[in-house]
């Protein structure tokens, strides 16, 4: 089976803008930002999607979003707010299959989005 994007940017296949790492989860610029600020962060285990995950992934779904949080902050969008989306199939405009969480802000965000 062919890694996914985010498998060969966790191997330093492909390269990436890099905003933070630890030994769990790496985020990342997105290459097509759809916000002024636009950060991709992702388990480096691979879960296909978030329905994908099982219950023993619980402690790495919740150190994804608190990390989340914290990619936030470090680009500036704590003060004036941010929003975290996670795409889920084909429907739900996910197009890496592999779980990932979008960090987006930098201006105001519409409800519902377009």
């Amino acid at each position: 089976m062919s890694k996914t994007l985010f498998e060969k940017i966790v191997a330093r296949e492909i390269p990436a803008q890099i905003v933070f790492e630890d030994d769990l989860v790496l985020a990342i610029r997105d290459v097509n930002p759809q916000a002024p600020v636009h950060v991709l962060i992702f388990p480096k285990r691979m879960i296909p999607r978030i329905a994908g995950a099982v219950p023993e992934d619980h402690k790495l779904l919740g150190h994804l979003l608190l990390k989340a949080a914290e990619v936030a902050d470090r680009v500036g969008l704590k003060k004036g707010g941010y929003r975290l989306v996670i795409n889920n199939g084909a429907d739900g405009g996910e197009t890496v299959p592999h779980l990932h969480c979008h960090v987006l802000g930098g201006r105001h965000l519409a409800w519902p989005p377009g």
